[in-house]
């Protein structure tokens, strides 16, 4: 038996993906004890000559599965969760990268806390090439998690990094593909809660979400920024926790105070996600 399955959700981005089997394939647990699955949301040669070419260069056993369902991230992880092989099984993002010690951390973390059903760790941000000032006082609108230096019990992890002992699902359920955009973890992690399943944080099995240096640039974060807002603004839409338009219109106009009063690159992200939001909010109510 295997002792985990890391399933990558991809859709169409050949270039992350490449990197983050590199580094998923030369974990430094043995190479026969766990696979890598990656499950093609948009099939696409491009992809499956990626996943085929890291495993024939590394020996590591990285298998290709075509999403199967409607369209969108939550199917192709429930196709993940159908293929794999493992009880433990850990989710992954197609732009990460993962240090060595990565899955190591995950299974022994999983080995400390076996009351707990799902594990995450760290992710933090590495924009690539960029000099984007940054002030600190707010993180960028990508996704990142930090509970700190120890192992805690939290209410949420996030699906760049996150690991669930098979036995959730008796408890939870699959992921919903009608949540719109995928934003499940959230939804999926409380019905967890509710049926008594436990979340640890695990400190040390952190990865690094990373932007290219194409992708670092201060435009195309901007536009990122602007359709993730969209997109988590339609999610809390259809979660029934979205704000009004005051109260998005306030963030927005604080998003914009943030870029002048500290002289700040990451305020003009922020803004752009809250810009999102907002055209989002006008959309629904038209």
């Amino acid at each position: 038996m295997l002792e985990a399955s890391v399933i990558v959700p991809t859709r169409h981005r050949p270039r992350y993906l490449r990197v983050a089997l590199e580094s998923l394939a030369t974990q430094d647990v043995r190479s026969n004890s766990y696979e890598v699955l990656v499950v093609d949301d948009g099939p696409s040669d491009a992809t499956r000559e990626v996943a085929e070419q890291v495993s024939r260069r590394t020996g590591a056993r990285i298998g290709y599965v075509e999403r199967e369902g409607v369209p969108g991230l939550n199917s192709a992880r429930n196709t993940g969760i159908a293929a794999a092989e493992s009880q433990f099984l850990v989710f992954v993002d197609d732009d990460i990268e993962a240090p060595r010690s990565w899955l190591r951390e995950l299974l022994d973390g999983h080995r400390r806390h076996p009351e707990h059903l799902v594990l995450g760790g760290p992710i933090r941000v590495r924009l690539e090439g960029s000099r984007l000032r940054m002030c600190g006082r707010e993180a960028p609108p990508i996704t990142t998690l930090d509970h700190g230096l120890r192992d805690s019990e939290i209410e949420l992890v996030w699906g760049a990094n996150m690991a669930i002992d098979r036995r959730a699902f008796d408890l939870a359920g699959l992921f919903d593909p009608g949540v719109p955009y995928g934003f499940d973890e959230d939804m999926w992690e409380r019905r967890l809660r509710d049926a008594g399943g436990r979340i640890m944080y695990v400190a040390r099995a952190g990865l690094v979400h990373r932007r290219d240096p194409d992708d670092a640039r201060l435009g195309r974060l901007a536009r990122a920024a602007y359709v993730r807002g969209r997109n988590l603004r339609a999610y809390s839409q259809y979660a029934g926790r979205a704000p009004g338009l005051a109260a998005e219109l306030r963030i927005l106009a604080g998003c914009i105070f943030h870029i002048f009063r500290y002289r700040c690159g990451n305020g003009i992200l922020l803004t752009a996600h809250s810009a999102g939001r907002v055209r989002e909010c006008l959309a629904g109510r038209a």
